[in-house]
């Protein structure tokens, strides 16, 4: 008979004990960042010292971090150890210029892999499953990431790597695939290739468990995904300056995602004015390490838009939960004044069964302003009525008139129209704005 936990004594923890395992591998944290020239002209320009950091709440003494500082520092700038004890490195695709850079040292990534580890027992996983990971390995952190932190539950697993989607299905049904790795869209592309091979998941597979995340994703997305596939679907959330998966994940309860507090400190802050915002206050997450040796992060500035969720989780485990994540601040579309996050379209348009999990939201300047345009994929359930069509558009586009405040044009295209890739997060917004 198995714990319900991977690790009690942490995941249990009494929150007097675990707030003052955080203060203490704080206190040491900031001491070893003293290591790096970019936080010794942080510190000095704030005029603080380490001994300034007495209690939890003097994190907010500390200067942030943000990814336009790991690109000027690129590539070692802010590395807090010889570099002769760093063992890998992950960045990101440095499209628009620099990259940004982790270091890990081993017990970095044995650590990583624990917390990953927690995260797969915690949503069901056991010794006996079947790990089968759809992400990218190398630079992108998922792909390792999970894969080291399925090894460590002792899960046999399958580094199937992203793409191909044929070839997945196979994996899925010749080794019995039980607990799967994808990221939303690319859940929603295996679902319809497997309708297409007259594959019926519930029947022909053993899948039980779903781990999502790395894009935003409404609950009627992560409910459409869970019915079509017959799973449970957990959301997880990583990011590859903090390690990458195993930051956050839901447990069986999915009622928000419990972040590892032995890891991490944790805060909510107006994105504007950087001021702290109260629990079950919606705004930007910042994280600050305080159980990595190789690049601990001060404050970072994540970007994502989320809350905590206050209360007691029925699952036992006692680190704070954050709610689903809304997108990311700079994700946010400005339209005629208005505030939209993608993710508000997207509810909207899964709650039609007439629609399938594809769509495209185009921004353009016009003679007589800004307009939005969204394209949406029709699902097969759709039959070829030019009224119901219409009535549809018009009921779609009353919808989301009440949910954005704005008018979008909305125009239903057939199945397959829209590009869908079978590697990479899918793009849901094209602002073409930016070309006026």
């Amino acid at each position: 008979m198995y714990s319900p936990f991977f690790n009690p004594d942490i995941e249990t923890m009494p929150r007097q004990e675990l707030e003052q395992l955080q203060l203490e591998r704080l206190k040491s944290t900031v001491k070893h960042c003293m290591y790096s020239p970019f936080y010794q002209e942080k510190f000095k320009e704030l005029g603080i010292t380490p001994d300034d950091i007495k209690t939890l709440d003097d994190v907010r003494k500390l200067p942030f971090t943000t990814k336009e500082d790991l690109r000027e520092n690129y590539p070692f700038g802010i590395c807090c150890v010889p570099m002769k004890e760093c063992v890998r490195l992950h960045s990101s695709s440095g499209t628009t210029g620099n990259p940004t850079v982790v270091l890990h040292t081993q017990k970095d990534l044995d650590e990583w892999a624990n917390a990953v580890a927690r995260c797969l027992w915690m949503v069901g996983s056991r010794p006996e499953d079947v790990f089968q990971n759809s992400a990218g390995y190398g630079m992108f952190t998922a792909g390792l990431g999970f894969q080291y932190g399925a090894e460590k539950v002792g899960m046999l697993t399958v580094p199937a790597a992203a793409g191909n989607t044929t070839r997945q299905i196979k994996f899925i049904k010749d080794f019995g695939t039980s607990v799967l790795h994808a990221i939303p869209s690319y859940a929603s592309r295996i679902y319809e290739v497997m309708k297409e091979e007259g594959v019926d998941p519930r029947k022909d597979t053993k899948l039980r468990v779903l781990c999502i995340g790395a894009e935003p994703h409404s609950e009627e997305q992560r409910k459409r995904i869970e019915e079509n596939l017959g799973v449970k679907a957990y959301n997880s959330y990583g990011i590859s300056e903090m390690m990458g998966p195993g930051v956050a994940f839901e447990c069986q309860e999915q009622n928000g995602l419990h972040i590892w507090e032995d890891y991490f400190i944790v805060e909510i802050i107006d994105p504007v004015t950087l001021e702290p915002l109260p629990d079950g206050e919606l705004g930007e997450l910042v994280l600050t390490t305080i159980n990595r040796e190789g690049m601990p992060l001060l404050r970072y500035r994540t970007r994502d838009l989320t809350r905590i969720i206050s209360g007691d989780c029925p699952c036992g485990r006692t680190h704070k939960r954050l709610a689903r994540l809304q997108g990311r601040s700079d994700d946010m579309i400005i339209l005629k004044g208005v505030n939209i996050f993608p993710i508000q379209i997207e509810k909207i348009l899964l709650k039609f069964k007439e629609l399938s999990t594809d769509y495209l939201i185009t921004l353009e300047s016009q003679k007589n302003g800004d307009t939005m345009t969204i394209d949406v994929e029709l699902s097969q359930l759709f039959t070829d009525d030019y009224k119901r069509l219409q009535q549809l558009e018009k009921d779609i586009t009353r919808q989301l008139k009440d949910e954005i405040l704005i008018t979008p044009k909305v125009r239903l295209v057939p199945k397959g129209t829209l590009q869908v890739s079978d590697e990479k997060k899918a793009v849901r917004v094209k602002d073409l704005r930016k070309l006026f």
